[in-house]
C-alpha cells in the first residue's frame, strides 16, 4: 500500500475502487497450461504516469477484494497461491479473517466483460511472524485459494527469483495495478489495468535520495528485504490501491517478480521512489509455506549474470533531481506569467502550471486568449475549468485554461511550481508579489514588491480569528501573510487594481504560494489565500501540473511550535498585545516605542493605536513650555540597532493631546503620529482595559537598563491593592496611582528617567498596558484605566478589552490603614511584611 501524504505518521492507506463487480482490484491475465512455464505471457498484438495495459499482457495480476471492492493487488505464483503485501490484511496488529477476502483472476477492465475471468475464495492468509508495519519490512503475504485457479490465456503464474537471484540496478521493470493515478485521484472508469515502466535503483542510490529531507518530515531507513524502483525526477510510480501488486522484470524471455508494491512517500514525487518488498530474500519462507502444494511456485535458475547498471553509483553520493519548474532568470521576470486577453477589458494575469494548462482567477472570463513570454502569437484555449466554488468563495476564485496545443518548455515559457497540501513555507521565506487577475504593474520601484513571510502564529493571530487554533506546520494554513520593508508604507498609500499573487522562493525555485483578492485594496496585500488547499484539484484537472515537495527544511535550532497554539481573544478593533510565548531571545516588544524628543532625550512610549503613542507628559514636555517640540518615534528596535527579524518603523509626532484634568491626575500624553503604522510583529498596539487588574495576570515593568543602549528588559512586580497603596503614601498620591512591589532582585533592572510602562499579561495571553511611571519613582505608576473616556474620545481605535473578569476593589478613600503604616512608607521590606497581613492581587 502506498502511504497517504500525511505529515505525522507512516500509516498505509488503501484506496478501494467503489463497487466494481462483487469485488474490484488489480488483475490481468494470460495463462499457461502448467506452472513450469511461468512468466511467459501469450504473444499479443493506474499507476502514476502509466498507461492502459493491453489485455493478456500481465496474466499473473490479480485483484484482491473485500466487501465488494478492490483493495489491493497480488500476483498468481501457483494455481492455488497468490503473493501480496502483508499490510493489506493486518489492521492494528490483527490479521483479518481469510473469509472476508476473494481473488479476481484474469480481468483486464474492472468495468468491462469478464471473458476468461473468474473468482476464487481465500482459504488462508499467511504473513511472516516478524511483520509489524510497512516501514519495518517483511511486508509480504501468501493467500491460499479455496480451489485452484483455472489457467489459460488470461491467467498464468509469474516466476519467482531464488535467494541468489540478482536484479541489476538500472534494469527496466514494470509495475501494474488499478490504484490511484495521482495522489487522492482515483483511476477513472472503465478501470482498465495500468502499467508503468520503472527503473530499479540500487541501495546506495535509494538511500541517497531518501537522505534529503522531504515531505512529512520523517526519517526513513532502507532495510534488507526492501527494494526501490522509480526515477529521481518522479512523475512515474505506484500509488494507493496498487499495494501488493507485482514489480516484474524480464530476463531470458521470462518475467520474474522482483518486488511487491509496499509503500511510498506520496506518489510520483521527486527524489521519492517507490519502496517494494524484495521477493528473492523470502524464497525459503515462501517454500516453507507452500510445501506439499502441487504444483507449487516456480523458482527458475537465473540464466545470466546481471551487469552493474548506469543508475547505481560507486559510492554513497548521488545527484538528486531538481525541479523543472519555478526557475526565473531574475525576480520580476516570471517566465510562467500568462496574460489572458479578455475583449473589452484589461488583460487578466495568470500563471503557466504545466505544458498545457494556465491557472488564473475564474472571475476574469468571458472570451479569452493567452499570451506567454517570448511567444509571437496568442495561444488558443481549448477548455476552461472553473473551480466549483469560484462563484461564492474568494479563496477559490480559480480557473484552469487548457491550451489548444502544448507549449515547448525548453524555450522561454516555463511553468511555476505548485505546493502540495502539506507544504510548509518557512517563516522569513523570501517572497515576491506578481501580477494576478486584472492587476496593474506597480507604479514604484520593484523593491516594493519584496516581502518576507510571517510565521503561521503571527499571520493567524494578526488577521485570523482570535481564539481559534493555529494550524501547525504540515496542515494547510488558513492564510499566508507577508511582511514588507517600512519605506514602502509612506502614509499607507495604496494603488487601485492590486490583485496580486504571492511567489515564495525555496533554494532558487519559485512556488506559487497564494493569491489575494481585490478587497485588500493596496498594492501589497497583507493576507493571501494559500494555494496548498487547491493542489489536489489542480493536479486532478491538469494531470501534469508541477506540484513539488518542500525544498527548504531548515527550521532552525528551535523550529516553530508544532503543538496546538491559540490566539488571544480579539477586541473591537482587531488584534493587540500579541507576543509569542515563550518569546524567542531577542524578539521585539512590538508596542515598545522610543520617543526621541528634540534630539536631547529619549523616553519610553507605548503604541496604543495605529496612529497614536501614549507617553508620560513629564518626559515629552519641558516644564512650563507651551510649544510642541520636534519628536520622532521608532518601533521595531531592540537596542540602538533594529533586530534582523524586525522591520524598523519611524514616524514624526504632529500633535500632543493632554487630559483636561492634568492638575488632578498623574500626567499622561497622547502623541499623534504623522501616519498610521500597519500592524506587524515589530509594530503592534498594546491592549488596554477599563479598570482594575486582570485576574490571574503576571505583571512587569518594561524599560531600559541603560538609556544609551536601550535594550529592553522586564522586571517582575506585584501590584498592591489601592488601600495598601493609599496607606503607604498617605496624602501624597493623586487619584488613579498604582503602587508596585518588585520581586527579589528585580528592583534595579530598569532606569526610571524614561518613564517606563507597567504591563500585565492576561491568562488569555494578551498583553495589556496598566500604567506609566510617575516622574522620579520606581514604584508609582499613573493608571490607564481611569483615563478610558479621555483615550477613547481622542483615539477611536484604542484596543480596550471587554470590561469583564476584573476584581472589585474598595473605594480609594477607605480609611482602613494598619497601625504604624506611615512608618513603613517607602520601605519595600516593611511593605512586604504588611503584604503578608493585607489582601492584595498578586500579578
Amino acid at each position: 500500500v502506498r502511504l497517504q501524504p500525511l505529515p505525522a505518521s507512516l500509516s498505509p492507506a488503501i484506496s478501494p475502487i467503489p463497487g466494481a463487480f462483487q469485488d474490484s482490484g488489480k488483475a490481468a491475465g494470460l495463462g499457461e497450461s502448467h506452472v513450469g512455464d511461468c512468466g511467459r505471457p501469450e504473444p499479443s498484438a493506474r499507476i502514476v504516469g502509466g498507461s492502459d495495459a493491453q489485455p493478456g499482457r500481465w496474466p499473473w495480476q490479480v485483484s484482491l477484494h473485500q466487501n465488494g471492492g478492490h483493495i489491493c493487488g497480488g500476483s498468481l505464483i501457483a494455481p492455488s497461491w497468490v503473493l501480496s503485501a502483508a499490510h493489506c490484511f493486518v489492521t492494528n496488529g490483527t490479521l483479518e479473517p481469510a473469509t472476508e477476502w476473494s481473488v479476481l483472476l484474469g480481468v483486464h477492465s474492472q468495468d468491462g466483460p469478464l471473458d476468461g475471468a473468474h473468482v476464487r475464495a481465500v482459504a488462508a492468509v499467511l504473513v511472516p511472524d516478524n511483520y509489524s508495519s510497512v516501514e519495518l519490512g517483511a511486508d509480504l503475504a501468501l493467500l491460499r485459494l479455496a480451489s485452484p485457479a483455472r489457467l489459460g490465456p488470461a491467467v498464468r503464474p509469474v516466476c519467482l527469483p531464488r535467494a541468489s537471484h540478482r536484479f541489476a540496478p538500472g534494469a527496466a521493470c514494470w509495475a501494474t495495478g488499478w490504484g490511484d493515478i495521482q495522489e487522492a485521484d482515483r483511476l477513472p472508469l472503465p478501470w482498465v489495468l495500468q502499467e508503468v515502466e520503472l527503473r530499479l535503483l540500487g541501495e546506495a542510490t535509494c538511500r541517497c535520495l531518501y537522505s534529503r529531507p522531504g515531505p512529512f518530515n520523517l526519517t526513513f531507513q532502507l532495510l534488507p528485504g526492501m527494494l526501490c524502483a522509480g526515477y529521481p525526477e518522479g512523475r512515474r510510480d505506484t500509488c494507493q490501491g496498487d499495494s501488493g501488486g507485482p514489480l516484474v522484470c524480464e530476463e531470458g524471455g521470462r518475467w520474474f517478480q522482483a518486488g511487491i508494491t509496499s509503500f511510498g512517500f506520496g506518489c510520483g514525487r521527486r527524489n521519492r521512489p517507490g519502496v517494494f518488498t524484495a521477493v528473492a530474500p523470502y524464497e525459503a519462507w515462501i517454500r516453507e509455506q507452500v510445501i506439499g502444494s502441487e504444483p507449487g511456485p516456480a523458482f527458475p535458475t537465473q540464466s545470466w549474470e546481471p551487469q552493474a547498471g548506469p543508475w547505481e553509483p560507486r559510492d554513497e553520493n548521488c545527484t538528486v533531481a531538481l525541479p523543472e519548474c519555478g526557475i526565473a532568470p531574475r525576480p520580476g521576470a516570471w517566465p510562467w506569467e500568462a496574460r489572458v486577453m479578455v475583449p473589452g477589458s484589461r488583460p487578466c494575469h495568470g500563471a503557466l502550471v504545466s505544458e498545457s494548462w494556465v491557472l488564473a482567477p475564474a472571475s476574469c472570463f468571458l472570451d479569452w486568449r493567452v499570451l506567454l513570454p517570448s511567444r509571437p502569437r496568442a495561444e488558443l484555449v481549448a477548455r476552461l475549468v472553473p473551480h466549483e466554488n469560484a462563484s461564492w468563495d474568494d479563496a477559490s476564485d480559480l480557473a484552469l485554461l487548457q491550451l489548444l496545443a502544448p507549449v515547448n518548455l525548453s524555450t522561454a515559457p516555463r511553468p511555476v511550481c505548485l505546493p502540495h497540501p502539506e507544504h510548509y513555507f518557512l517563516p522569513r521565506s523570501r517572497c515576491r508579489l506578481a501580477l494576478w487577475g486584472r492587476g496593474e504593474p506597480a507604479p514604484g520601484p520593484n523593491a516594493q514588491l519584496e516581502a518576507e513571510l510571517l510565521s503561521g502564529w503571527w499571520c493567524h493571530c494578526l488577521y485570523g480569528r482570535q481564539g481559534a487554533s493555529v494550524p501547525p506546520p504540515g496542515d494547510p494554513p488558513l492564510a499566508l501573510c507577508p511582511a514588507y520593508q517600512e519605506e514602502e508604507e509612506e502614509a499607507g498609500r495604496c494603488w487601485n487594481y492590486s490583485h496580486r499573487s504571492l511567489l515564495c522562493q525555496e533554494e532558487g525555485t519559485w512556488f506559487l504560494a497564494g493569491i489575494s483578492d481585490l478587497s485588500s485594496g493596496c498594492l501589497r496585500p497583507r493576507v493571501f489565500y494559500p494555494l496548498q488547499t487547491h493542489g489536489p484539484w489542480i493536479s486532478h484537472v491538469t494531470r501534469g501540473a508541477y506540484l513539488e515537495d518542500q525544498l527548504t527544511w531548515d527550521w532552525g535550532p528551535e523550529g516553530e511550535e508544532t503543538e496546538t497554539q491559540t490566539c488571544p481573544p480579539p477586541t473591537e478593533h482587531g488584534a493587540c498585545g500579541l507576543r509569542p510565548e515563550p518569546a524567542v531571545m531577542g524578539v521585539l516588544w512590538p508596542w515598545l516605542v522610543e520617543v526621541h524628543v528634540a534630539g536631547d532625550r529619549v523616553c519610553t512610549g507605548i503604541l496604543v493605536a495605529p496612529g497614536w503613542v501614549l507617553a508620560a507628559t513629564h518626559c515629552v514636555l519641558r516644564p512650563g513650555s507651551t510649544t510642541v517640540p520636534y519628536i520622532e518615534v521608532y518601533l521595531g528596535r531592540a537596542g540602538v540597532s533594529p533586530l534582523p527579524q524586525g522591520h524598523q518603523v519611524s514616524r514624526l509626532v504632529i500633535g500632543i493631546r493632554l487630559p483636561r484634568h492634568l492638575g488632578l491626575r498623574p500626567p499622561l500624553a497622547l502623541l499623534e503620529l504623522s501616519s498610521r503604522v500597519e500592524p506587524s510583529p515589530s509594530a503592534l498596539p498594546i491592549c488596554l482595559h477599563p479598570g482594575g487588574i486582570p485576574l490571574g495576570a503576571s505583571c512587569w515593568v518594561l524599560g531600559w537598563k541603560d538609556p544609551q543602549d536601550r535594550v529592553p528588559v522586564a522586571a517582575a512586580v506585584s501590584i498592591l491593592m489601592p488601600r495598601l497603596c493609599h496607606c503607604l503614601y498617605q496624602g501624597v498620591l493623586p487619584p488613579g496611582t498604582l503602587c508596585v512591589l518588585y520581586l527579589e532582585g528585580q528592583e534595579d533592572r530598569c532606569e526610571v528617567t524614561s518613564a517606563p510602562p507597567l504591563l500585565c499579561q492576561t491568562e488569555g495571553g494578551s498583553w495589556v498596558l496598566v500604567g506609566m511611571a510617575v516622574r522620579g519613582s520606581r514604584e508609582l505608576f499613573a493608571a490607564i484605566g481611569p483615563e478610558e473616556a479621555w483615550i477613547s474620545q481622542i483615539v477611536g481605535e484604542a484596543h480596550f478589552l471587554p470590561p469583564s473578569g476584573y476584581p472589585h476593589w474598595p473605594p480609594e478613600g477607605s480609611d482602613l490603614c494598619p497601625p504604624d503604616m506611615a512608618r513603613a512608607s517607602g520601605s519595600p521590606q516593611a511593605a512586604l511584611f504588611l503584604l503578608l497581613l493585607t489582601p492584595l492581587l498578586q500579578a
